[in-house]
């Protein structure tokens, strides 16, 4: 009996810290759920904006559903998403996406790095040239289309036209994807500029200093320290960008109306020709839930990177 009290008590001393724990436990989930109480009407208003308009789309993209045929509502399953993937321009256009995209991004990821390493430095009016550059990038889209299709590329009053020796070339018309990327790289060059700025402001001077102090030339120092250091806020702005390019869709509206024929069309200015103009709903439909799944794809990576960029944590090299 003297060996094995010891035990008993023990035993019990653990089964009332175990239902002490257990209560501290409904506590604090208690507690957890009554903080998220406040959260829940928006969480039902992003269900209701977001979530079933989706849900109707997948519904529509399994009908045969054309509006300028009354009586042709019918379900027809998958078809809709085979008829997709045969179609021939839904690919050019998805080549156009992309085109759009990793073209847009990069020429303005460039520019950016550029335009904020001469911020970086000290100079007489930076704060005015600062304002002026991040002006682009406040400008609404629609405005900023038609002032690059009126105002710069137009083949007899063109700023552009103006400033290049030779005959007016009509720029819309003969590069119509490029004149649009010229638009969206103007509009995002600022966004790229202003997360590269950030970095370059982050970046312990001493650093630097230690570098020139070693003898490493102004080259060395961008190659070995600078650029290392600013590759989370490049590719945070790269995945960012990708995100909201891929929704691209005023500026095809306002300057080539996706033309000519699909040359400049991407994907959801094609899923807009399809329901309000080809009137087809359930294939637009269909279109429109493959494109949310790439979507959520990026959206999936870009969220991982943010959250590594925040917490400071990279892959290993």
């Amino acid at each position: 009996m003297t060996t094995t009290a010891p035990a008993v008590v023990e035993t019990e001393a653990e089964h009332v810290a175990r239902i002490k724990k257990a209560q501290d436990q409904g506590v604090s989930r208690a507690e957890a759920w009554r903080r998220r109480g406040p959260l829940l009407p928006a969480l039902i208003f992003m269900i209701v904006v977001t979530q079933i308009p989706f849900l109707f789309t997948l519904y529509y993209s399994l009908l045969s559903w054309n509006l300028v045929r009354p009586g042709s509502r019918r379900f027809i399953g998958f078809q809709n998403y085979v008829d997709v993937v045969g179609d021939s321009t839904f690919w050019q256009v998805a080549i156009n996406t992309v085109i759009i995209i990793v073209g847009t991004v990069l020429i303005a990821a460039l520019l950016g790095l550029l335009l904020a390493l001469l911020l970086d430095r000290v100079f007489l009016g930076r704060g005015v040239v600062r304002t002026l550059l991040i002006t682009p990038f406040l400008v609404t889209p629609v405005a900023g289309a038609l002032m690059w299709k009126t105002a710069m590329l137009d083949p007899v009053f063109g700023v552009v036209n103006w400033v290049l020796p030779g005959e007016g070339i009509d720029w819309v018309s003969r590069f119509p994807l490029a004149s649009v990327m010229v638009a969206l790289i103007w509009q995002w060059t600022p966004f790229m500029m202003l997360l590269i700025l950030a970095g370059l402001q982050s970046m312990p001077r001493d650093i630097l200093e230690a570098g020139r102090v070693d003898g490493a030339g102004p080259f060395q120092l961008f190659r070995e320290l600078t650029l290392p250091h600013l590759r989370r806020f490049i590719e945070l702005g790269v995945v960012l960008g990708a995100i909201y390019l891929v929704n691209t869709f005023d500026q095809i509206y306002m300057m080539t109306q996706g033309g000519p024929g699909t040359a400049s069309s991407n994907l959801p200015f094609y899923i807009y020709q399809r329901a309000f103009l080809g009137f087809d709903i359930g294939q637009a439909a269909a279109m429109g839930v493959i494109v949310v799944i790439f979507t959520i794809i990026i959206a999936t990576f870009a969220l991982r990177l943010i959250f590594k960029t925040f917490t400071g944590k990279q892959e290993a090299s």
